[in-house]
């Protein structure tokens, strides 16, 4: 048995919910932190920017990728408004990804693993039958 995942008699990989959600993060961050060097790397061309520092960057991708963009900082150049445009929707989707991960598990929706593997059982079961009844037909 795997720390990050468990294998079913079928042979289906289910990987555990602490992992996606941890990998998940780990993504988003990544994004975040290559998204604020690009941005960084555009605002600095506008003399009229107030992103000066990668720490600020990094805040407004951050801010981005949540949806509150609190607006103490913001991209003023063409290249910022792409950067944080990508990262808005990059961050809605892993941010209702993440969020779904952690709501399942709190609130115990139901387990598709389990509900594939019954199905796997069943078609086991009627795949059976099948060769029965495919022996009694040409006895």
């Amino acid at each position: 048995m795997s720390a990050i995942h468990n294998t079913d008699e079928y042979g289906v990989v289910n990987y555990k919910t602490r992992y996606l959600a941890l990998m998940g993060i780990l993504v988003v961050y990544i994004i975040i932190a290559l998204g604020a060097g690009l941005l960084l790397y555009f605002e600095s061309a506008n003399a009229q920017a107030n992103v000066h520092t990668y720490g600020q960057a990094f805040w407004v991708m951050i801010m981005s990728s949540s949806t509150i963009g609190f607006g103490d900082f913001y991209p003023t150049t063409l290249g910022g408004y792409v950067v944080v445009t990508f990262m808005f929707y990059i961050g809605v989707g892993m941010m209702g990804y993440i969020g779904a991960l952690i709501a399942s598990k709190i609130m115990g929706f139901s387990d598709t693993n389990i509900k594939n593997r019954e199905l796997r059982h069943q078609n086991a079961k009627i795949l059976q039958e099948l060769v029965e009844l495919r022996k009694d037909i040409n006895k």
